[in-house]
């Protein structure tokens, strides 16, 4: 069944290419994947880094994390280069750095939501994600009810930000820029806790000076966006990639790589 797909996905890439090279004088930037790239022959990633364990930078300078493994697999599965370009989340989710060309796919732990789905075409989902709630240990807090009158720290333009948005109530929500610049605001005191997802928080618990207290059904699950126009050979290429590594294995490899207990 796999192989069917593929070889579908291949044929209709192959036609796709026989058409371009038919009606232009071979200038525009499709390579032998029939894709039209940002940059023939590589597959240009924008993240948003580091929010770890889906895309940080390792002790060796390098980009890794779950997002980033799976994706370099993607692109050589399709016989193109992998490179990476770090941007802003905001610039993301609104899906302007693909409108400015600047790269054919977001791989930044970024949700499906209806919202996003009318400015960005994703893939299949290939991550479902819980919300959480991170305090210190030491804390009284257990619940948002118990941040009323106080601080939950959030990052801009994620799905934890519209959670505590629309349930903590009487809670102050202060919004940051990055993962970076959050969990330093929970380490100084100036929130009081810290509310996002849910393996990303597992990584900030620092050995147990922080704990989880909650964790929130969102019915989330990440996929990879692409442009909202155009972009169907790309988004049919990457899911029959998606579903190969599925059923070879290298999957559940990546996942166990970062998420195994």
């Amino acid at each position: 069944m796999h192989h069917k797909a593929r070889k579908a996905v291949a044929a209709v890439l192959a036609i796709g290419a026989l058409s371009l090279s038919a009606c232009s004088s071979g200038s525009d930037s499709a390579d032998d994947s029939g894709l039209d790239l940002v940059r023939a022959g590589t597959l240009t990633v924008c993240s948003n880094v580091p929010f770890q364990p889906f895309e940080y930078v390792n002790d060796k300078g390098e980009y890794t994390g779950f997002d980033m493994d799976l994706t370099r697999e993607i692109a050589a599965g399709m016989g193109l280069d992998w490179t990476v370009q770090n941007v802003s989340f905001d610039g993301l989710q609104s899906g302007t750095v693909l409108a400015a060309s600047q790269c054919d796919l977001i791989a930044a732990a970024m949700s499906i939501t209806p919202e996003r789905t009318e400015k960005l075409a994703f893939s299949e989902p290939y991550y479902d994600s819980l919300q959480s709630l991170l305090v210190p240990a030491d804390s009284a807090v257990t619940s948002l009810e118990d941040l009323r009158g106080k601080k939950v720290g959030v990052q801009q333009g994620t799905t934890g930000e519209s959670y505590a948005r629309a349930n903590a109530d009487g809670v102050e929500v202060v919004s940051f820029q990055t993962d970076a610049e959050l969990f330093p605001a929970l380490q100084a005191g100036a929130v009081d806790a810290v509310l996002q997802d849910l393996p990303v928080n597992l990584d900030h618990t620092d050995g147990g000076a922080f704990t989880i207290v909650a964790t929130y059904e969102t019915d989330e699950a990440y996929g990879f966006a692409m442009k909202k126009q155009g972009s169907e050979d790309l988004v049919a290429a990457i899911n029959a990639e998606l579903a190969e590594l599925r059923a070879n294995g290298k999957y559940q490899e990546i996942y166990d790589r970062y998420f195994s207990e």
